[in-house]
């Protein structure tokens, strides 16, 4: 074959669409070369949720506001969301907008979130968990080493809110304590001898707090 000839083969081929790249007529990637585009994202795995960690375990927390919720509806993500509970004690989900959380305990709100979405979906399964406890406080004022408002775990007393503030200053005037609460509208002073308290001698002194309690510490 003469190098005419030669060229004039090569020409022939370009024209037909047959390239040493692996390409068909279309311009595409050839069938072969499909197993390194399949390959290409091997190994790679869909996005796992992290776990929620619920704040409490007692299943008899009652919900207040600027309490934060993980509300889980079962294979309706765009539903399922983590909320605050705002002000007013409601909480903004999609389709069903407020949703009534204060005053609730976890399942009572998984219900009523049910109830009100068989409007919408069947049977759905709700899930919420207390990923975030910030109405339950309690606050200590005067000497101890760190005042300022603490969460208010469950049966919390007076000994230990006083313990997790880190104690008293040398100030401090321990048998002089108090602890003012407003309840059933009225603001009320309850006397705290931490003397008495510590040493068991009288135990009903360490006092069980209750949300919004403020600890005195003259």
């Amino acid at each position: 074959m003469t190098r005419r000839q030669l060229l004039g083969l090569v020409t022939l081929m370009s024209v037909f669409g047959f390239d040493a790249r692996g390409q068909d007529g279309s311009g595409n990637l050839r069938s072969d070369n499909k197993l390194l585009t399949a390959n290409h994202n091997i190994g790679s795995k869909p996005a796992v949720d992290a776990p929620v960690k619920p704040a409490t375990d007692d299943p008899n927390y009652v919900i207040g506001p600027q309490d934060e919720l993980n509300v889980n509806v079962w294979h309706e993500p765009d539903i399922s969301r983590t909320v605050p509970v705002r002000p007013d004690g409601k909480i903004s989900l999609p389709l069903l907008n407020d949703v009534q959380a204060t005053g609730l305990t976890p399942m009572q709100l998984s219900a009523a979130i049910s109830e009100k979405l068989n409007k919408f979906i069947s049977e759905p399964q709700v899930t919420v968990i207390v990923t975030g406890i910030n109405s339950q406080r309690i606050f200590l004022v005067g000497e101890v080493l760190r005042t300022g408002a603490q969460t208010l775990l469950p049966n919390m007393t007076a000994l230990e809110a006083i313990s997790n503030a880190g104690g008293f200053t040398p100030f401090a005037k321990k048998t002089k304590i108090y602890i003012l609460r407003h309840e059933n509208g009225k603001d009320i002073t309850i006397r705290f001898n931490y003397k008495e308290a510590v040493t068991g001698r009288r135990p009903e002194q360490d006092v069980r707090l209750m949300p919004g309690d403020k600890i005195v510490v003259p």
